[in-house]
């Protein structure tokens, strides 16, 4: 058993394998996010008479976006933090899914196996890499040792074989879902922040109003801005959070996929190609 797993554990993949401490990503679009708020959109070229408390200039869209107040920095955190893991995503997952394209590997590898030609399989996983090559290359070591073995069934080998598989795949799962519930919980985020922004602009605005009967009509407007400006840039970091997550989503479904196609046909050539031992 113990021999079965050391041998059928996966080679790492070579290349990017994604960045666990996401955490430092966040930070360092919080810093960037803040460095825009505060000296590109707050720059005083983008209001009336040099001064960000004064009315925007026309046509100035970040002067008006730094009117959204101090929920915007973290809105931008947020896109900012979608775009750096969706490029983290991208370099990860192209590095799992190996050198060549996925399908032609995978028709290979069911091509080389329907010839009982190992040595070519295990040089086409050599040639792929990444993910899928790594648990075919482990699935394959144990077939090997399977045939190697005496005193079990074929169905007791086919069984080791299969689990050899299962628990290859396990060990590559997490580099292929690392950061994925952080855009799945930002998809929610960005909504809600929106929602905070947008509440906080019309609590401004309604103070505008009741203070002094007619209202400032200057502290009026700063405030539908403020809760417009929130909303609008609030949805657009769900929607680019939605998109990323989705597409990485089924790129990982694809892969896994594309795994459990391999291992069954390596388990099934095992069982065409042996009879029953005692």
């Amino acid at each position: 058993m113990a021999t079965t797993q050391a041998k059928a554990a996966p080679k790492k993949s070579q290349g990017f394998q994604g960045v666990q401490a996401a955490i430092w990503i966040i930070v360092a679009c919080f810093i960037a996010a803040c460095c825009v708020y505060k000296f590109v959109m707050g720059n005083p070229a983008n209001f009336i008479d040099g001064n960000p408390e004064n009315a925007v200039k026309d046509g100035s869209i970040l002067g008006l976006i730094y009117k959204g107040g101090i929920v915007v920095p973290v809105i931008i955190t947020l896109l900012f933090t979608v775009i750096a893991l969706s490029v983290e995503r991208f370099l990860a997952l192209r590095t799992a899914f190996g050198k060549g394209k996925l399908p032609k590997f995978v028709s290979s590898i069911k091509a080389a196996l329907a010839a009982n030609d190992f040595a070519k399989a295990q040089k086409l996983c050599d040639d792929q890499r990444g993910t899928v090559a790594n648990v075919v290359g482990a699935s394959l070591r144990a077939y090997k040792e399977m045939e190697a073995t005496s005193g079990m069934k074929t169905s007791q080998k086919v069984a080791k074989i299969q689990q050899a598989h299962e628990e290859a795949t396990q060990l590559e799962m997490p580099t292929l879902q690392m950061n994925m519930p952080i855009l799945a919980t930002i998809v929610t985020l960005g909504t809600l922040t929106a929602l905070f922004g947008t509440v906080v602009g019309m609590i401004r605005s309604f103070a505008a109003l009741a203070s002094g009967g007619g209202g400032d009509s200057l502290a009026l407007s700063e405030g539908i801005s403020e809760a417009l400006v929130n909303t609008a840039s609030g949805i657009l970091t769900s929607w680019f959070a939605v998109v990323a997550y989705n597409y990485y989503s089924n790129k990982i479904d694809k892969l896994t996929y594309a795994l459990d196609e391999v291992g069954y046909t390596i388990a099934q050539t095992y069982e065409a190609n042996h009879t029953d031992e005692a």
